[in-house]
């Protein structure tokens, strides 16, 4: 099934899902270049609300540009699969070698807003990621290890420390309690 496809049938958790599920589809219904970042405004983002097997703990990464504990992932860079991009950035990002899906199906939707900053030495404009979250699984006795262009820790935590840790108090309302909130209803 096309993303299209997936992001028309997929059931926004809240008013936050619903608002941005219609902006990611007006978006990709104009035919825009979205899965690139030479679409400056506002490209594909995949992201992975990484859970151990009993559901107990999240894995998250001390991303450097933020300066925050943050879940894991990153950009499409082409790729048209987001779960493989979510898969494929979790392990470069953490060193796991072992993740898998919990469930293919998205997880979550997000319009992120990403302030100007810069990245290897050059300047990138303030844009938007359009988000596509999913909830993977792998084994905290597993090790990891840091991709120090990126992020200069890497961890697991229990879900409401996941939220604590972050510094972003948007991250922390509107993504990381709704990722928890979600995983315990769902009971996935």
């Amino acid at each position: 099934m096309s993303l299209l496809n997936q992001i028309e049938t997929y059931q926004p958790w809240n008013e936050q899902e619903a608002a941005d599920r219609e902006g990611l589809l007006a978006r990709m219904r104009r035919g825009e270049d979205l899965y690139t970042r030479s679409n400056p405004e506002a490209h594909f983002t995949a992201s992975a609300w990484v859970v151990s097997p009993d559901r107990k703990q999240v894995l998250m990464a001390y991303h450097n540009l933020y300066d925050s504990w943050a879940w894991l992932g990153g950009h499409a860079d082409g790729q048209q699969d987001l779960l493989a991009a979510a898969l494929r950035e979790v392990r470069e990002e953490s060193g796991l070698t072992e993740v898998r899906p919990v469930t293919p199906e998205i997880f979550s939707l997000e319009i992120l807003t990403v302030d100007g900053h810069e990245k290897h030495g050059r300047y990138v404009s303030s844009h938007l990621h359009l988000n596509v979250t999913y909830l993977l699984e792998a084994d905290p006795a597993l090790p990891v290890r840091c991709k120090l262009d990126e992020n200069s820790r890497v961890g697991w935590f229990g879900l409401e420390e996941a939220v604590a840790a972050s510094t972003e108090p948007w991250f922390q309302e509107r993504i990381y309690k709704k990722l928890n909130a979600k995983l315990m209803a769902l009971g996935l």
